[in-house]
């Protein structure tokens, strides 16, 4: 297991990284795209387990042209139309609902669940999209994707070799009050490496408040998607990346971190 998460990592870091510097804001929009609709299929495969009725597939396309749609808005700083987006989508999803319920009592869980997931997936994804267009932004997304993977590194190290108190049993049994942590020292440790390296004239203070937001928030959202994986009795959300699982698994606590990445970066700017 800990060679494949490294070799996963070996590999994709350096695609990221180009796709960051040297592919532009098109590359890395695209990027954005073909994740969150991965992830969301990851996602729809955990809350529809076992329901492939005609119904659920329009839930689920009306979940992918929604995600598109919103993304091409951000990316196009269109961003007054993404609440229109999310209303068309409600009220697509109302229509299935009212139009099926007679042959599925379910619906109503199911569209309730088809919502959340335009919200936690392509919603907060796009402000992936929103940090690399704004000024800096490639060093400001390289800096948050490299804090949050820290962060995961040091909550998996130190939870493996010191963890003793349990952080949220029911949730995920694994994960240790150590474990946090050991990943909130991981987020530090970037964070301090990128205030010196190519973050020099951020404060000290504004860079420990980006980075410990990015790291509590980030392990909020990967308790947050251990929640629905165990309810419906998932390990994993995919097998896509050998070592960590699929592509909901590897971007839980980004989703949740950059939101906080993006606002307190136009803060820090002000």
């Amino acid at each position: 297991m800990h060679q494949k998460r490294w070799i996963t990592g070996i590999v994709a870091v350096p695609i990221l990284f180009v796709i960051l510097y040297y592919g532009g804001r098109p590359a890395f929009g695209l990027l954005i795209g073909a994740v969150a609709c991965l992830a969301l299929a990851e996602y729809f495969g955990i809350v529809y387990a076992g329901r492939n009725t005609f119904a659920h597939g329009l839930l689920k396309a009306a979940g992918y042209a929604s995600a598109l749609a919103i993304l091409a808005c951000v990316f196009n700083a269109d961003y007054h139309l993404v609440p229109a987006v999310m209303a068309v989508d409600l009220a697509l999803v109302g229509m299935v609902v009212v139009s099926s319920y007679r042959h599925d009592s379910s619906l109503p869980t199911g569209a309730a669940y088809q919502v959340l997931g335009v919200v936690y997936i392509p919603l907060l994804a796009s402000y992936l999209v929103r940090l690399r267009n704004a000024d800096h932004g490639g060093a400001w997304l390289f800096c948050l994707l490299v804090v949050v993977a820290a962060g995961d590194i040091g909550a998996y190290y130190f939870g493996s070799y010191l963890g003793r108190h349990k952080l949220c049993p029911a949730v995920s049994p694994k994960k240790t009050v150590e474990g946090a942590a050991g990943g909130l020292v991981g987020n530090l440790l970037a964070g301090a490496c990128f205030k010196l390296w190519l973050l020099s004239r951020v404060g000290w203070f504004q860079m420990a408040a980006f980075v410990l937001a990015a790291g509590i928030l980030g392990q909020v959202g990967d308790l947050f998607e251990s929640a629905f994986k165990r309810s419906s009795g998932i390990k994993d959300s995919g097998r896509l990346l050998p070592g960590h699982g699929g592509f909901l698994d590897r971007i839980d606590a980004l989703l949740f971190a950059a939101p906080a990445a993006y606002f307190l970066q136009q803060w820090i700017l002000q």
